[in-house]
């Protein structure tokens, strides 16, 4: 005997429907860079209230960690990557659905102090590594985290990685880092300009931009996976950040915007 069977007839219409939506509800499992923990939690609320059969569930993380577990098949739909060459990748390597990798953004970095910081991070810019009181910096682990590639690029590139290297403390990815710096573990951090800008970072320390020129391009990019149940829900997600609203909240969380597309 159903459920449904055990109740009086003027609900079973109800308890039909009910069930129905269930069955059809879609479980969309995403896997992101941890840069996009703010501006994506926005676009994930954004695209529930357009599609509430589809229940988003967003793991964050190290990009590096993500494409070594999509490597193994773990279960995700999709996969958001601060570095477009992991999606590039998988992609070559059978594991993204029709091959197609997506451009939804350019990754920028900045030095950044808590507001009680005596380092005064705006006037100095890059120097405030080197001021007296700095005694550790946080940045992303370069082995697997994009963010801290750049980091590490940047400091060489501006000339003072030698003598900051010994300061280095390395989160496991750039929402750790920043966790670092916010909890007091380091006293200053390269973090990703879409964590210092975003409402729940924002007065809470000061930042000083690095200069684009000083560390490679940081093209982010994505997939949808080739084994998901999801296909339409993961398709739906992929062209809502890509759309025009997707794009207004990206930009408002400081990437830049990449032309539009699949590569």
């Amino acid at each position: 005997m159903t459920a449904c069977a055990r109740i009086p007839s003027f609900l079973v219409l109800l308890c039909a429907l009910a069930l129905s939506q269930s069955a059809h509800a879609a479980e969309l499992r995403i896997a992101a860079a941890a840069d996009l923990k703010f501006a994506l939690d926005d676009l994930v609320a954004g695209f529930h209230a357009q599609h509430p059969e589809v229940e988003v569930v967003v793991s964050y993380g190290s990009s590096g960690n993500f494409f070594a577990q999509l490597q193994n098949q773990a279960p995700f739909d999709l996969y958001f990557s601060a570095d477009i060459e992991y999606p590039r990748k998988l992609a070559d390597s059978g594991i993204a659905w029709e091959n197609e990798v997506f451009s939804y953004a350019v990754g920028r970095i900045v030095v950044w102090t808590p507001a009680a910081s005596p380092i005064d991070v705006k006037r100095l810019g890059i120097q405030a590594l080197l001021d007296p009181n700095v005694k550790k910096i946080a940045i992303a682990n370069p082995r697997h985290a994009p963010y801290g590639v750049a980091a590490v690029a940047a400091l060489q590139s501006l000339g003072i990685y030698d003598q900051v290297e010994p300061l280095l403390v390395f989160g496991e990815n750039i929402a750790q880092t920043a966790q670092f710096v916010q909890s007091g573990a380091a006293d200053v951090g390269i973090l990703a300009l879409s964590l210092a800008i975003a409402p729940q970072m924002h007065g809470a320390g000061q930042y000083w931009e690095i200069p684009l020129e000083a560390y490679p391009k940081m093209e982010q990019g994505g997939i949808i996976l080739n084994k998901t149940k999801e296909l339409k829900a993961a398709r739906d997600f992929r062209d809502f950040v890509l759309g025009q609203h997707g794009r207004q909240v990206l930009k408002r969380y400081g990437f830049f915007l990449p032309d539009v597309g699949k590569k």
